[in-house]
């Protein structure tokens, strides 16, 4: 990422019983993003791409429209927290395209009361849990799985250091 990029996200939150402050969000997923480049961005699917843009969006939504995508798109019956359409990152490298300097990784849907679920089991706050999921769903967008315990080892610790390096702790 050279100087002049320039990062656009955008956000809409489709929950109507939670409300979050979606700039606060988007302002911490940008810092999250310029400390993954910083990091890795020669392992990330952006390595090899000239560009002066890079966008995405958040989607907020509850499980049951998470459970309602894990079906159609995953066969998976179950609704998650998080689910990532990483399009850049999963398009085959001489099919991914920029436009104008710009790249669109794609899309993160948060369900919203998975994330209250899960920081009340995990302990944690809210607005941890959400910022994890966000870190979570930044990693998918540029091309990292964890499909081993090597690589789901890897994304954890990166998370975490993507949070501390932005002033977010366990609380």
């Amino acid at each position: 990422m050279t100087k002049t990029t320039k990062i656009n996200i955008f956000s809409e939150n489709i929950f109507p019983s939670l409300e979050i402050d979606e700039k606060k969000y988007i302002d911490r997923a940008k810092k999250i993003l310029k400390f993954y480049l910083s990091e890795i961005q020669d392992k990330s699917c952006l390595a090899s791409f000239e560009y002066n843009v890079i966008s995405f969006d958040f989607l907020y939504c509850d499980s049951v429209k998470t459970h309602e995508i894990n079906r159609e798109y995953r066969n998976k019956d179950y609704p998650a927290d998080i689910i990532t359409f990483a399009i850049f990152a999963d398009t085959p490298d001489d099919e991914r395209f920029i436009f104008d300097g710009e790249i669109n990784l794609g899309e993160v849907m948060i369900a919203l009361d998975k994330v209250q679920e899960e920081a009340s089991k995990k302990n944690v706050s809210f607005d941890y849990e959400l910022s994890f999921l966000i870190s979570h769903g930044i990693l998918h967008l540029l091309g990292f799985d964890h499909q081993t315990e090597e690589d789901y080892n890897f994304i954890i610790e990166l998370q975490n250091k993507a949070l501390e390096s932005i002033g977010i702790k366990k609380e």
